[in-house]
């Protein structure tokens, strides 16, 4: 039996059996009804009844303390899939810049599609025949991710679920034929149930006549928001109750045209995830690096110091894109020890990592950032105990050696070595130690402490051969 096969049959069978299970004790809440942008009943419902309550202002749900879990994770995947895999080319704001008439967007489609060709033409060809989501959680446990994030809907509008609210531009309506938030969603909780499950959604959408309205009539008619962008939060939330959700794309509009406080003062107190669900920034055009959960700031933010306020770098492992792209070249993705860098540079500053991957439009991830998620799970299989469950030290860089990064878990502190020194000598200028600390490197299974030298202002130490130690990176 085909054995992707044999995974949708099992993925199937566990929807059919959880929905038996909870048909009669669970009637789904009327999104529509739900959203209330005018007026927010506080005591809508009684799942967070006795425990603090946040009104639809920032000032409340900022107060609202981070959920552990997150800042334990330290590692996510991101991932980037809709119609734009398609056309692979360029971006995945393929359709924006192709409709703006950047010159070589305009070239592509010129040269390798008939003249009447439509962008929406691409969603009968995003067909995600080889995607196994079973397969794809096997490589995301394999690469040390805790959280995962997908991309429900791009800026393009497609949506990867079959929302109500998206009639025929949605992968059950027109493309793959699927519930592809639902199958994944699934094949995580049955292959890596640790790992939680995130969701990224675009509340605008470029080319949306409602959307394009509201902008004409400069935020004065909220339309859009409350007819599709909102409702769409809601269904999301209430049929696949995530633990993240990545918010983007408000290119315009402040927070009181999304209605983004409503929304977010509902999710924190009455919603399925109101006591795990973690949120960024993105949630108007002046929310970005002030309010949320956690702070973006911008694609790619690696500020290098210690931030005051929880944040993320999310990054690409392509260098210029999100989206996959046929024409990349093999010098355009993160090498292993680019990707590292990333993620030590990020942690001892407080920060999480989450880790971009752009599928092809049949459902494959690129066999080089398949690649470098699995390295990046070998090197965490020895030196995770430095990575996950830790936070800022004292001294985020080390003051005499560039490329030394500090984390510390409870007494422990961790020094990252980026590079191996030479000689085997490595000096560290920001620890004092004492007779009575000891001193051990993770992949060497014998005590470090004898080989430390203490001189008079600074630390040396004649660390093990490389070839003696169990680790590549």
């Amino acid at each position: 039996m085909n054995f992707t096969y044999l995974h949708r049959m099992v993925i199937d069978l566990f929807l059919i059996m959880n929905w038996l299970s909870e048909a009669t004790a669970h009637v789904p809440l009327d999104v529509a009804q739900l959203y209330q942008p005018l007026k927010y009943q506080l005591n809508q419902k009684e799942s967070n009844k006795g425990s603090s309550r946040y009104s639809a202002n920032w000032t409340s749900l900022d107060s609202r303390p981070l959920p552990q879990w997150y800042d334990d994770a330290k590692i996510g995947i991101f991932i980037h899939w809709g119609v734009f895999s398609v056309p692979s080319y360029g971006s995945e704001w393929f359709w924006n810049y192709w409709k703006k008439g950047i010159p070589d967007y305009v070239q592509f489609m010129q040269q390798n599609y008939p003249p009447d060709f439509t962008y929406q033409d691409f969603a009968a060809q995003f067909t995600a025949e080889f995607f196994d989501p079973v397969q794809w959680a096997e490589v995301f446990n394999a690469a040390g991710a805790k959280y995962v994030v997908l991309t429900t809907k791009h800026h393009e509008g497609y949506t990867l679920w079959p929302s109500k609210y998206s009639w025929n531009w949605n992968a059950k309506d027109v493309g793959p034929k699927m519930d592809i938030v639902g199958d994944l969603k699934l094949a995580l909780e049955l292959m890596s149930p640790k790992i939680k499950f995130g969701l990224y959604h675009s509340l605008a959408e470029w080319f949306n006549p409602e959307y394009l309205q509201d902008c004409q009539n400069n935020y004065t008619t909220n339309t859009f928001p409350s007819t599709k962008t909102m409702p769409e939060l809601y269904e999301l939330v209430e049929q696949y109750q995530p633990s993240l959700i990545w918010s983007d794309g408000p290119f315009d509009g402040p927070d009181w045209y999304w209605n983004s406080t409503v929304f977010l003062a509902w999710l924190f107190n009455d919603s399925p995830v109101h006591d795990q669900v973690v949120v960024n920034d993105r949630w108007g055009n002046n929310v970005l690096c002030k309010h949320g959960s956690y702070y973006t700031c911008h694609d790619r933010w690696n500020p290098g110091v210690l931030q005051d306020h929880k944040w993320e770098n999310a990054m690409s492992l392509d260098k210029h894109s999100w989206g996959y792209r046929r024409e990349a070249k093999v010098g355009d993705f993160l090498t292993i020890h680019e990707l590292l860098e990333q993620l030590v540079s990020t942690v001892s500053c407080g920060g999480n990592l989450l880790i971009n991957i752009g599928p092809t439009h049949e459902g494959i991830i690129p066999l080089i950032m398949e690649e470098r998620l699995r390295q990046l799970g070998q090197w965490l299989e020895i030196n995770g105990e430095a990575i996950y469950n830790t936070r800022p030290w004292a001294v985020q860089n080390d003051t005499d050696t560039k490329g030394v990064w500090y984390t510390r878990r409870n007494e422990t502190v961790y020094a990252l070595v980026l590079a191996w020194p030479k000689e085997n000598i490595l000096t560290l200028g920001s620890l004092t130690t004492t007779s009575n600390v000891n001193i051990s490197m993770l992949g060497y299974d014998q005590l470090c402490t004898h080989r430390w030298q203490h001189r008079s202002n600074f630390k040396s130490r004649a660390i093990p051969d490389i070839y003696v130690v169990t680790c590549r990176w």
